[in-house]
């Protein structure tokens, strides 16, 4: 059975929300933020080095296309595509369900933490083939995520 991710952050969130409210109280916001960064971070990019190497020989576009794909089943996030080409993978997320549910929960930063800052270690884990750009979230309240991938120089 495939259950979307927005299903599983939600079945996450039950736990790690309570968890992370009860170490920023015990070790100020800021470490505790650090040591769930560093703790999910490596999580992330074990899950992006295997995601990535499951894809193949895929193009480099098709690849990230294909994990968007994932991140948005279960009607998670309306997304356009803006550019994709050989060395390239530009969208925009204009509705996200993480966001709503997170805001739901009073929790919209511990959503940025959580799930928003996750996209980067995911795309560490891609063997050093994808570079990240993002300068806003919506989780964060802007009207849109602005996700710019291209292939690493080293790459190319």
């Amino acid at each position: 059975m495939d259950i979307p991710v927005i299903e599983k952050v939600k079945i996450q969130a039950q736990v790690l929300v309570p968890l992370v409210r009860t170490l920023q109280a015990e070790l100020g916001e800021e470490r505790a933020n650090a040591l769930v960064r560093k703790s999910l971070g490596s999580l992330f990019r074990q899950l992006g080095d295997a995601w990535w190497r499951a894809q193949g020989a895929s193009k480099f576009g098709e690849k990230l296309r294909k994990s968007f794909e994932t991140f948005a089943a279960g009607n998670a996030l309306d997304y356009e595509v803006v550019k994709q080409t050989t060395d390239t993978f530009e969208l925009n997320v204009t509705g996200c369900r993480y966001a709503k549910f997170y805001q739901e929960l009073g929790a919209p930063e511990l959503g940025f933490l959580l799930t928003c800052s996750a996209d980067f270690a995911f795309a560490e884990g891609f063997g050093g083939e994808v570079e990240l750009t993002r300068t806003q979230t919506i989780m964060q309240g802007a009207d849109h995520c602005d996700f710019r991938y291209r292939r690493a120089q080293t790459q190319r």
